[in-house]
């Protein structure tokens, strides 16, 4: 089992805003628009290199997806960015007529998503927006798990052709990819080869599941961890084949088990291989305000959570 270890912890939000500082240096098609949450969204250096690249609409979400939407028909690649519950909730119908049912190629880049938002609350801890924009025809769906991920996801966005979603959040977490990993759109990610059950996450999700990987080696059982880091499209092979291999599955994800990654991937199993499956997600409730550290614990989101789910879906296989 490969160690995973860690020197600093940063907010996935400052991988998104220095994937876009590289991008205003190498791609002059790429313009960010913003919903007056500069500061939350990493993205001050970008707008001081290229300000004519920049527009700012306000407090009006709705207005800010329509004029990205009206920015690709002169050939830019525009980034709309604002919190992930005003960013999918509040606009969903803007998103839904102006950018998904014509293509249009815009990359709809969210903060502040999950449980992990923390001492804001319910109000603004979006939990249900994987759900949304699965369902939306044409749209891809990014949950990057760190800052260099993110940071991967953001510039590899400016190179894919139309509609995108990409997710990150707030608190500052550990870093523990490679950040000369390649990212692939539509790629999951082998994070440690297992044997005896199939742990997909996704989001920061993922680091608790090499923690909660750890433990498991330590009782005998020896975890196969995938990171999903695209949710649509879904790597379906990987899924398939680690599957066929460990025979149960536990996913893993900050965001309701109705319509996230546990169905997504129930889904897949349906069609083609069916197997136990256990989800570590929040189970049809609203979050509300605490640590990040306190939610993750009472919503069963920890790493100790997805051991004892580990524990009960190799039971069920028999």
């Amino acid at each position: 089992m490969k160690k995973y270890t860690y020197t600093e912890k940063q907010d996935t939000r400052s991988g998104f805003g220095d994937g876009m500082t590289e991008l205003g240096r190498t791609n002059p098609k790429v313009v960010t628009l913003c919903a007056d949450l500069v500061g939350s969204l990493k993205t001050a250096t970008f707008i001081k290199e290229n300000p004519e690249r920049f527009f700012q609409t306000g407090i009006a979400e709705a207005n800010m997806m329509g004029i990205a939407a009206g920015l690709t028909i002169g050939g830019y690649i525009p980034y709309p960015t604002t919190f992930a519950n005003f960013g999918s909730g509040r606009v969903y119908d803007q998103i839904r007529q102006s950018i998904a049912y014509s293509d249009k190629n815009v990359k709809i880049a969210v903060s502040h998503a999950g449980l992990t938002l923390g001492e804001d609350g319910a109000t603004h801890q979006i939990l249900e927006d994987i759900a949304m924009m699965r369902a939306m025809p044409n749209m891809t769906v990014i949950n990057p798990c760190d800052y260099n991920q993110t940071k991967a996801a953001t510039i590899a966005l400016a190179s894919h052709v139309g509609p995108a979603y990409l997710r990150f959040g707030r608190p500052k977490v550990p870093i523990f990819t490679d950040p000369n990993q390649k990212f692939e759109i539509g790629k999951a990610w082998m994070v440690n080869e297992g044997t005896d059950v199939s742990i997909f996450a996704t989001g920061h999700l993922v680091w608790e599941a090499i923690q909660a990987g750890e433990v498991l080696a330590a009782k005998g059982i020896s975890a196969e961890i995938i990171n999903i880091h695209t949710i649509k499209p879904l790597d379906v092979d990987a899924i398939i084949k680690s599957v066929r291999k460990t025979k149960c599955v536990v996913t893993c994800e900050e965001h309701q088990a109705n319509g996230g990654l546990g169905d997504a991937v129930a889904q897949t199993l349906a069609r083609s291989f069916v197997a136990p499956q256990e989800y570590i997600a929040v189970n049809d409730s609203f979050g509300e305000s605490g640590t990040p550290e306190q939610l993750m614990k009472k919503y069963g989101l920890s790493s100790e959570n997805i051991v004892e789910a580990v524990q009960k879906v190799i039971a069920r296989k028999g």
